[in-house]
């Protein structure tokens, strides 16, 4: 009897886990974690995914913003979430590559704490500043900064920011004060008051301002230039080296996900960044869409803890 009782627990336990197959999944709404608020460019993704998702798969799918600690609070949620499918996240690579990377103690492991299911896409990173300091490229801001050490202030709100922000200053020659913020639309009142003189940022937080006049845009991190400020160089055209690491979003689940559920959802995220009107809603926002399988955003991965592994000792960053 004792046996039979401790086989029904196990097999309970498998099937909560597991659900009989990918064909009956979802059978009730989707929590969607974001680890980070609204305004960001990783939350305007997910809720644009989500609402396809919702209607390819019959479920609602459910953002719930989980901000804080460069996105760890977020993917710590998700990591002790059960592998069930019905919970999964739009994350960026602060929270699923950089935050490790960061820590002495890591709060999870980039490879074996996370179910890649895609490649969402990439986000374009501008150079902006107030438009009332006295600069019109980046080689002014460069010959400016120099003139002033340690007088301008640029700020940050995503380790993206801070280390993008420490390798153009190490390669420029420059120094200049570091002013972090919770997250870049935190940042935006202060770079227009001008007490924030320059900040790396995604367009989607910039560009309204630009189109105002009170912020300039002075290149693009992009290794083209984009179609929402076509006259903006690249890094290369301004004269400073591309950097090597880039701001993307992608999509996991927890780790040991049923792979049938995985596939499906993988199917349905790939459909939905396939259709144009999404394509050029994202667009909009100054991201560029793409998707991948599984294995391949796995190996995407891999490849990226070892690039943001070696910019963070470039910039020389040390781990907290």
């Amino acid at each position: 009897m004792r046996n039979i009782m401790s086989l029904i627990a196990a097999a309970t336990m498998w099937l909560a886990a597991h659900p009989a197959n990918a064909q009956q999944w979802p059978a009730r709404p989707v929590k969607v974690v974001v680890p980070f608020g609204p305004g960001t460019t990783t939350d305007a993704v997910a809720r644009a995914l989500a609402g396809e998702l919702t209607q390819s798969l019959g479920q609602p799918f459910v953002i719930v913003n989980k901000g804080g600690a460069d996105g760890a609070i977020g993917a710590t949620e998700l990591i002790r979430s059960a592998p069930d499918g019905y919970t999964f996240m739009v994350g960026s690579n602060s929270s699923i590559v950089v935050v490790p990377l960061m820590r002495k103690q890591p709060p999870y492991s980039t490879l074996a704490d996370f179910a890649p299911i895609s490649i969402l896409g990439e986000s374009s990173f501008f150079i902006a500043v107030n438009s009332k300091l006295p600069v019109q490229s980046l080689a002014d801001l460069v010959a400016h900064a120099k003139a002033n050490p340690g007088k301008l202030n640029y700020g940050t709100g995503n380790t993206t920011g801070i280390v993008s922000s420490l390798l153009l200053a190490k390669s420029a020659g420059i120094s200049m004060q570091h002013v972090p913020y919770k997250s870049e639309p935190e940042a935006i009142p202060d770079l227009l008051s001008g007490q924030l003189d320059v900040m790396l940022s995604t367009f989607l937080n910039v560009g309204q301002h630009v189109q105002s006049g009170n912020l300039r845009l002075l290149a693009t991190t992009l290794s083209e230039r984009s179609s929402l400020a076509p006259n903006i160089p690249t890094l290369l055209e301004a004269g400073q080296p591309k950097l090597p690491v880039a701001p993307w979003v992608a999509l996991v689940g927890p780790a040991n996900l049923p792979s049938d559920i995985a596939q499906r959802l993988n199917a349905a995220v790939v459909a939905a960044f396939a259709k144009q009107d999404t394509r050029d809603q994202l667009a909009k926002l100054g991201f560029a869409p793409r998707t991948s399988s599984a294995a391949e955003f796995g190996v995407f991965l891999k490849n990226q803890v070892e690039i943001w592994g070696n910019a963070i000792k470039e910039g020389g960053l040390e781990a907290q």
